[in-house]
């Protein structure tokens, strides 16, 4: 497994995940995971973290859903984890992501600001709205419209999104409940039409900006995906 390092200090790491890849296992299958590549390379990262029973989360603080890409950071020793984990909980840390969605956005900007709960109909899903089951979380996501394009006579917009919580699929379910689903997402959007060249859900982390240990502002900044340039060449 080839990963690019992004950033990297004594304390903070900060990596590249490509698309179809699991942050850590779920216990089920033996696909390589995020974690099996820090624990190769970073073996003294093995005991930084939360216990979670027998599967092994070594320096993470944050996820990426298994076929989102992009930045993704990671703490070196506990105090590292500790400093961004409470980073993450007093919403200190900024994260940019850009989509593609089906459909024409109707407005150029917008916030998204509806709890989420679980759907009643399938466990995997988590829903914004009206049906949504259990604890409702509150959630907020930030979008602005890039561009809006035609592709293979479908209509689609590009994003840049700026979700201000961290709750489970949440730019995916928000986008859900504008009723311009992320492209691709087989989970949310499953009769969805693909724009050409793209055949992975159409969502990529494109920035983290955090604060290092010595109180350092640092952004990070990854490369959008090939695949994403060719559809709007």
């Amino acid at each position: 497994m080839k990963i690019k390092v992004l950033y990297e200090d004594k304390d903070i790491l900060a990596i590249e995940k490509p698309s179809g890849i699991s942050v850590h296992s779920d216990g089920r299958t033996k696909e390589k995971t995020i974690t099996d590549w820090v624990l190769k390379n970073y073996p003294k990262m093995k005991n930084v973290g939360e216990p979670m029973g027998e599967i092994d989360r070594p320096g993470i603080v944050h996820r990426l859903d298994r076929e989102t890409s992009g930045v993704l950071l990671l703490a070196k020793n506990q105090k590292a984890h500790e400093f961004l984990k409470n980073q993450f909980a007093e919403r200190e840390i900024k994260k940019t992501y850009i989509a593609i969605v089906d459909g024409w956005v109707k407005l150029d900007h917008g916030v998204i600001n509806k709890p989420i709960g679980r759907s009643p109909s399938d466990f995997r899903r988590r829903l914004a709205g009206r049906g949504a089951r259990g604890e409702l979380r509150d959630a907020i996501t930030e979008y602005k419209v890039i561009e809006r394009f035609i592709n293979i006579k479908n209509k689609f917009t590009y994003l840049e999104i700026k979700p201000k919580t961290g709750r489970t699929h949440q730019i995916r379910v928000h986008m859900k409940f504008l009723n311009h689903p992320v492209a691709c997402d087989s989970l949310y959007n499953p009769k969805g039409v693909c724009p050409k060249s793209i055949s992975r859900l159409a969502l990529h982390a494109k920035s983290i900006e955090f604060k290092d240990l010595k109180g350092k502002t640092i952004k990070v900044e990854s490369t959008i995906p090939k695949e994403f340039k060719k559809v709007l060449e």
